[in-house]
């Protein structure tokens, strides 16, 4: 007997009627809404609206360098946010109380402060103190937001991640002589890495999604060269209409990247035991066999 046969009762031909029509008629309202939506925005959607996205010189001049600086952004944003947010994450699972503090400290601030506004600070860093310029600010302070705040979200999964293992898995490393790096590294780390897998790929999204927020510091990313192209064009509705489908285009391809990868990982987990994966059972057996003749003694 399985838990939902214990907790739920299965409807009967009544109740999957019922449920039919509710379907039915939440699917009818909603093409209805969107229906009306796009009847009511119907001379937005005109082919002079639409004949910008024709033309080769928008995509020249504004589709393609935007999309390329968001994908720029975005890429050295997912970089730096992953390598960061693991030190960070190790960092606070370090036994050294200094360390695990200071890193406990930074992920909070970083955590409480809204990306936007660490953009802009680091903006103005980059303009009147790295003296950078302002081509390459705008790249500079969208990078630093993003990298800080992601990176303090994924340390917390790294923590989270570590802690939901068993517990005798680290005091069967210990048991074997590995010291508490070397089980964190070797042993829990990659365990952690791949049960977050899915929250890490809902992180990266995050990021490709929060590069739009460089617009307020004149970042040229799909969003702001969409703007510009539309107000040039007159065609606003469908211009960010069209990059709300490039949006969900780029997360839609790093979801299944990111899918392809976790099947990858999963499959090779289960055909084979990794370096790694034999130090962890054997450490775990010789951690049993030590209690067992803690017991006996």
């Amino acid at each position: 007997m399985s838990a939902s046969d214990v907790l739920f009762d299965h409807p009967g031909p009544s109740a999957r009627r019922r449920n039919v029509v509710i379907t039915v008629v939440g699917w009818l309202l909603l093409l209805g809404f969107f229906g009306a939506l796009f009847w009511g925005l119907r001379d937005e959607f005109t082919a002079v609206k639409l004949a910008p996205f024709a033309d080769p010189e928008s995509w020249q001049f504004y589709i393609i360098p935007g999309l390329l600086n968001t994908l720029r952004a975005a890429g050295i944003s997912v970089v730096t946010s992953v390598v960061l947010g693991l030190l960070l994450g190790c960092g606070r699972l370090s036994p050294v109380p200094l360390l695990a503090r200071v890193c406990g400290v930074l992920v909070e601030v970083f955590r409480a402060i809204p990306v936007l506004l660490m953009m802009i600070f680091w903006y103005y860093i980059a303009i009147y103190v790295l003296l950078l310029g302002r081509e390459v600010a705008p790249l500079f302070g969208v990078v630093m937001g993003l990298t800080l705040y992601n990176a303090s979200v994924i340390a917390e999964l790294v923590r989270s991640g570590v802690h939901s293992l068993p517990r005798g898995q680290g005091e069967a490393g210990l048991a074997v002589g590995m010291t508490q790096g070397q089980v964190l590294t070797t042993v829990q780390l990659p365990q952690a890495i791949t049960a977050m897998l899915p929250s890490l790929v809902s992180q990266l999204v995050v990021i490709l999604k929060d590069t739009a927020l460089g617009v307020a510091i004149l970042y040229t990313d799909l969003l702001k060269q969409m703007t510009d192209l539309a107000t040039y064009r007159g065609n606003i509705i469908a211009a960010m209409v069209f990059a709300a489908i490039v949006y969900i285009l780029l997360n839609s391809a790093l979801t299944a990247l990111a899918h392809l990868v976790q099947r990858r990982l999963s499959a090779s987990a289960k055909g084979s035991r990794p370096l790694d994966a034999e130090r962890a059972t054997d450490a775990a057996n010789a951690g049993a066999m030590a209690g067992q003749a803690h017991n006996a003694g």
